[in-house]
């Protein structure tokens, strides 16, 4: 047989711990991603004149599975993220989206107001809105001449 200059292929003994170590770092990448260490789901927050607002990405979260707990200065966002197929002999090609129950527990900048909460989820987005308690709110003082 001719070669015409191509090396014959070798069997690499280590290509396949390589692979499988690829294949565990990735694994352990996307439970982080998950929400599995408590960073699922990713938020932003920011202060308004009377308020805290943080939003939430959960897609494929039903309202009815959300719960909301909020205690002084900590927000605790918990629910569980449904299968979007029932079919238990489905043949997945690519599962990446994470599933079942999370918890992520949120300190916010300062104390609220239980009794000032507000949730909202629309396309995905979940809003929550939190009011300063009166007590705590900035107040104007007014010098006088003396």
């Amino acid at each position: 047989m001719l070669n015409y200059g191509l090396v014959p292929a070798q069997w690499d003994p280590f290509a396949e711990l390589r692979q499988l170590q690829s294949q565990m770092n990735r694994m352990f990448d996307t439970g982080a991603r998950s929400g599995r260490n408590g960073n699922w789901p990713p938020v932003n927050m920011w202060l308004g004149d009377d308020s805290v607002v943080v939003t939430a990405e959960m897609p494929g979260v039903a309202q009815d599975d959300i719960d909301l707990t909020v205690r002084e200065n900590t927000l605790i966002i918990a629910g569980k993220r449904n299968s979007a197929t029932d079919d238990e002999e489905a043949a997945w090609h690519r599962r990446e989206r994470p599933l079942g129950e999370f918890s992520r527990s949120i300190r916010l900048p300062l104390r609220v107001d239980p009794d000032k909460v507000e949730a909202r989820a629309k396309n995905g987005i979940l809003e929550i809105e939190m009011g300063r308690p009166d007590a705590e709110r900035p107040r104007k003082i007014k010098v006088k001449a003396s």
